[in-house]
């Protein structure tokens, strides 16, 4: 094999286009890959921000009006004497207004899960008290801790540092990454919620990135396939015209051969010059010795010719 490359011009110069070529398109495939990976990021982001924004309208509204219809107090909604319920580790709580966002608020919530990217969309309060979660994470209480940690959510303090600062958060789509107690790694985009002017806590979505992080692998799939299929075609194109192109030479090549060891089989022949590139020039400088030898061929005749 590596003979056949040193003997073959076509090869090397096909292998050394596509290296030259492999590397050019291993740094594009890469810096659109970059970019694209990013374009997907920001869109999942602002899908994201805007959901977070319409959450937190939606819970300052359901809590504003259960204040304007007499439902609560105000002082019930920004309720902060958490009545431990009891039996549950990690523990849970009621308040004076959770009764009644279950009633309220969870069907509103729900919808949000119709976006598969979300995993879940809730209300905490400032201390990050999670009231009413989706009806995905009230699964019925086994009595297996592991299970319910993760099947029954509801009714939890989650004041882990992403989780109090969402709740605390002033800032519409506010961006976190969020490692669950779950084992899971998300984004966690919040907004603040308001109630009568004063900030009651705020509303978080959850978005899993596997969407994401599955498009990217698509993406870069799709990309080395078409890299390597371009390159597999230039390789083949190169090798057949660069071929080609040689073709002249290997024919002027075996001239010069012939020529000089003296078995020309019709040295009388002109070599045709059809261009002005270097293969004509070289074709012009083969036919001029062409021209010499049998110039002296003739004199040598005529030399032996006058002996006789």
């Amino acid at each position: 094999m590596f003979n056949f490359v040193k003997e073959h011009v076509s090869v090397k110069v096909a292998l050394i286009t596509n290296t030259v070529l492999l590397a050019v398109m291993i740094i594009g495939t890469g810096v659109l890959v970059l970019e694209q990976s990013k374009s997907l990021e920001m869109q999942l982001f602002d899908k994201g921000k805007m959901q977070s924004i319409i959450g937190a309208k939606i819970v300052s509204k359901v809590l504003e009006e259960a204040v304007d219809n007499g439902v609560i107090t105000v002082a019930d909604a920004f309720d902060t004497n958490y009545e431990a319920i009891h039996g549950f580790d990690p523990p849970k709580y009621h308040t004076k207004y959770d009764f009644y966002l279950d009633k309220v608020l969870l069907a509103l919530e729900d919808e949000f899960l119709v976006d598969q990217d979300v995993i879940f969309a809730v209300a905490v309060d400032m201390n990050g008290y999670l009231p009413t979660h989706n009806s995905r994470f009230q699964q019925p209480i086994t009595g297996d801790q592991q299970k319910d940690k993760v099947g029954n959510r509801t009714k939890r303090m989650f004041n882990d540092p992403v989780g109090i600062t969402a709740a605390k958060n002033q800032v519409k789509g506010f961006l976190q990454v969020y490692h669950r107690d779950t084992g899971e790694t998300m984004w966690d985009i919040s907004c603040p919620v308001f109630v009568k002017g004063k900030q009651w806590g705020g509303f978080r979505i959850g978005f899993s990135l596997k969407e994401v992080d599955a498009a990217k692998h698509r993406l870069m799939v799709m990309l080395v396939s078409i890299m390597f299929g371009i390159l597999a075609v230039s390789t083949v194109l190169i090798y057949f015209t660069v071929k080609k192109i040689l073709k002249p030479i290997n024919d002027l090549t075996k001239v010069t051969e012939q020529l000089a060891s003296g078995t020309a089989g019709n040295i009388d022949e002109k070599i045709a010059v059809n261009s002005n590139d270097e293969i004509g020039q070289l074709s012009s400088a083969i036919e001029k010795l062409r021209v010499s030898v049998v110039l002296a061929m003739q004199r040598l005749k005529k030399e032996r010719d006058s002996r006789k």
